[in-house]
């Protein structure tokens, strides 16, 4: 999608913005110059430019006010700061302001080419990216949500048949499938959108402390609680409540949590005053709570007052037709943050992130692009960047098995998904390496939630391609 290369130069030294104009029309931009703020802002009425070059230091509005009222009236523009030697700490003030780069005077002719250049491409990318943004909203997404595969259709229609709803959701998926999103979609589409969502991860919080930030405490209830506390469902008051891996969450608490959906009433550890709640309660884990509840691990009657309306979120290995949407997107997303020259991928690269297992799913592809697209120096990233990163957020995550002090039920977990990557979950292979059979796999992957709770479990002579 061309883009038309209009650039504005404001100086009060006419010299030089007539010099920069002339130069850069000789490099087939269409280039105006103006002496004043005052009246470049006439000008940007009849023809906004798309990079504009200013001086720092004007007679009329200097370039930091300048930069400020453009940022307000032309968020889209690209600006470049033209400054004196001695001012180069206020330029790079400039560039915090939301400047895209400073080039000190006196500058040769290549540096303001090389710099006008750039500034242009980062014009291309906003462009592109707002393109593109447009054209996910019209077919391909809701809220945050990225997909055309027909598992991630249906996803869409769901969660807009049971927004407006006010019963209790249940979301399934695998670590890093976007569950929360899915959530803050649900909240924002419904009738609640005004109220607060309050989302928790119940692992991230001791066992001791959950059930105060849950439900609040009262002053001198325990160790700490110098003044009362309001909990997390107080402040959902009227809106949505996302419990996060609730899977984790103790027996004892889950039992005072169905207290709370029973009564639609809270009481605050220490305290003896009932507060009623009105709250939707959407949860979600990546563990099988079907056979925790076989395992006597979570209560099955919290898990049918949670479970009222069921929501499935798909890995990216069972919707590889979304990975090349999701990776362009990506792309263009941290090719703007980080003023990265790269614009797309290679079929040959497009083709490694779509034969790859992701085990840590649309999370794990978008650290992967971002660190491609940060480290590349071309304009295409190809096969060995994305595949460089890849193996790197694999390191990443072995590294990451036993440094929070996981439990050996949660070190388990994890490197099993990390056997299953490194085999392209190909079962056999990974079986073999993990010292068990293909069933004894299978029910491992079914307790964590990395299977789905209709697949067929396997015979003890199955073999896979």
């Amino acid at each position: 999608m061309a883009v038309q290369k209009k650039i504005a130069v404001v100086d009060d030294d006419k010299e030089m913005s007539n010099l920069v104009k002339d130069l850069l029309s000789r490099e087939g931009y269409s280039a105006v110059a103006y002496t004043s703020v005052s009246e470049a802002l006439v000008g940007f009425k009849k023809n906004p430019p798309h990079v504009v070059i200013t001086d720092l230091n004007m007679k009329d509005i200097d370039g930091m006010m300048f930069l400020q009222k453009l940022q307000t009236d032309y968020p889209s523009v690209v600006s470049i700061m033209m400054t004196a030697f001695g001012s180069i700490e206020t330029a790079i003030q400039s560039m915090k302001l939301g400047a895209y780069h400073y080039i000190v005077k006196p500058f040769k002719n290549e540096e303001m080419v090389i710099l006008t250049k750039r500034a242009m491409e980062r014009v291309q990318l906003v462009t592109e990216n707002t393109f593109l943004r447009k054209e996910l909203k019209k077919e391909f997404s809701i809220e945050s949500i990225i997909g055309k595969s027909s598992a991630m259709l249906e996803l869409f229609d769901l969660i807009k048949r049971i927004a407006p709803a006010t019963a209790n959701v249940f979301i399934s998926g695998e670590s890093g499938t976007g569950k929360e999103v899915v959530a803050r979609a649900i909240h924002s589409l419904g009738s609640r959108s005004k109220k607060p969502f309050v989302p928790i991860n119940c692992t991230a919080i001791p066992e001791q402390l959950l059930e105060s930030e849950l439900f609040g405490h009262v002053k001198g209830s325990f160790t700490g609680a110098i003044s009362d506390k309001k909990g997390l469902f107080e402040d959902a008051q009227g809106g949505t409540l996302f419990l996060d891996e609730i899977g984790d969450m103790s027996l004892p608490l889950q039992g005072k949590l169905l207290r709370v959906l029973q009564d639609r009433e809270i009481r605050p550890v220490g305290g003896s005053e009932l507060k009623p709640i009105d709250v939707r309660i959407v949860s979600a884990t990546h563990r099988n709570l079907r056979t925790m509840i076989k395992d006597g691990k979570f209560r099955e009657d919290l898990f049918y007052r949670l479970n009222v309306i069921p929501v499935k979120v798909p890995p990216l290995r069972e919707r590889t037709q979304d990975i090349p949407l999701i990776a362009e997107h990506f792309i263009k997303r941290f090719a703007i943050e980080n003023h990265s020259r790269v614009r797309t991928i290679t079929p040959a690269g497009m083709a490694k992130l779509v034969a790859h297992p992701w085990p840590g799913n649309v999370r794990e592809l978008e650290n992967v692009i971002e660190r491609a697209v940060v480290l590349c120096p071309n304009e295409f990233l190809d096969e060995k960047d994305v595949m460089g990163s890849a193996v790197e957020s694999a390191r990443e995550t072995f590294q990451e098995l036993y440094t929070d002090n996981p439990t050996l039920e949660k070190l388990e977990e994890r490197y099993i998904k990390l056997i299953l990557a490194q085999f392209a979950n190909k079962k056999d292979a990974a079986a073999k390496v993990l010292g068990v059979n293909r069933r004894t796999l299978y029910r491992k992957e079914r307790e964590y939630g990395l299977v789905s709770e209709d697949s067929k479990e396997p015979t003890e002579d199955s073999t896979e391609d």
